[in-house]
């Protein structure tokens, strides 16, 4: 019986280990993914003029965060709200002001989604690993298991 236990312990902990290293490629790979996109947009906004002529770009989630939340400040001074912008009438892009407003909210949220996908990547990497850990925990476990049953029977 302890035989039969011991190789079900070890083959759950081998697909365990499977799944977390699928996270692990998948949290990693995504990072990536959403790091270059944001390079190739090559937004500076709020950089220092001597990294932007380095080449530097808003590439992280901090960074990201930071020009979101100041775009969003400076939005919020045309109009705290679409509502507000339009006062009660309609969109409107020969006004400048209707114009500077949906360019603002549309970087903003594009910034916000860069910080939610490296939030999220993060979450998937930290899993993989944790799931990984399990599973590796899990194969030792069956192969001592494995071991005391053959120790124990003779």
């Amino acid at each position: 019986m302890i035989n039969k236990i011991s190789i079900f312990v070890f083959i759950l902990g081998a697909i365990v280990m499977i799944i977390g290293a699928v996270f692990i490629y998948q949290g990693i790979d995504k990072s990536i993914l959403v790091r270059d996109v944001m390079r190739d947009e090559r937004v500076t906004y709020l950089l220092p003029r001597e990294e932007v002529e380095r080449g530097k770009v808003i590439d992280t989630a901090q960074e990201a965060q930071r020009v979101a939340d100041t775009i969003r400040s400076h939005r919020h001074g045309i109009a705290t709200t679409y509502d507000d912008l339009l006062k009660g009438g309609q969109y409107d892009p020969t006004d400048a002001q209707h114009l500077i407003y949906s360019q603002a909210i549309n970087l903003e949220n594009y910034l916000y989604m860069g910080v939610l996908a490296f939030g999220l990547t993060t979450v998937v990497l930290i899993s993989g690993i944790a799931l990984f850990v399990i599973g590796l925990t899990l194969v030792l476990l069956g192969l001592l298991l494995y071991h005391l049953q053959g120790k124990y029977n003779h």
